[in-house]
């Protein structure tokens, strides 16, 4: 673990192989594209629990992303923004690269893919996680728990199979491969009824 501003960091191995994985497959320059990408995502979370008064104690980097861990409570609707603020940021980035042309699609094209990636209603991204959270707030966290665990399994369930079947189809695109993992686990957590992350 390494100390980073005002709590600790850790990346997981599975971020690291996936990393390396990425690497492999695509070159250094979609990396950097791509971590740039997720650089911007975890700044939009940051800066909204930043205005909110919440101070990030620690962070944790695993297959599907960051995972901060704040001091103090905050309302629903508070956390429900923080949640929204990092595939927002890439949403965002991404209409505003796309319209200053040729040179920066693959930029503008990651930060659309990233952003929307993260709205998949799947836990622990944050499409997942701000269903919980809506849920919680509008029916109580018990009803927002069980709706969240029951719509994050199936549609985790959904993704495995359609990302096994595009791989399939598309001729064994083993860089799918990962996030058919990563889908498969996360249908396994709910399932098991387990949320930890990768």
């Amino acid at each position: 673990m390494w100390r980073r501003y005002d709590g600790t960091l850790h990346i997981s191995g599975g971020f690291w192989l996936l990393l390396g994985w990425f690497l492999y497959a695509n070159g250094w320059w979609l990396l950097l594209t791509v971590l740039a990408a997720a650089g911007l995502h975890e700044c939009g979370h940051y800066a909204v629990l930043r205005l909110l008064g919440a101070r990030v104690v620690s962070m944790r980097v695993g297959v599907f992303g960051a995972e901060m861990k704040t001091s103090g409570a905050l309302s629903y609707a508070g956390e429900l923004a923080a949640v929204l603020a990092g595939p927002a940021a890439n949403l965002a980035a991404g209409l505003l690269l796309a319209g200053a042309g040729e040179p920066w699609i693959a930029a503008a094209g990651a930060q659309v893919v990233l952003g929307l990636f993260n709205l998949l209603p799947v836990r622990p991204l944050d499409g997942g996680r701000a269903l919980t959270l809506a849920v919680s707030w509008a029916l109580g966290p018990a009803v927002g728990e069980r709706a969240a665990g029951a719509v994050s399994g199936c549609a985790a369930v959904a993704l495995a199979c359609g990302t096994v079947w595009l791989m399939g189809k598309t001729g064994g695109s083993f860089w799918l491969l990962p996030a058919a993992a990563g889908f498969a686990a996360a249908a396994w957590r709910e399932l098991a009824g387990k949320r930890s992350f990768l």
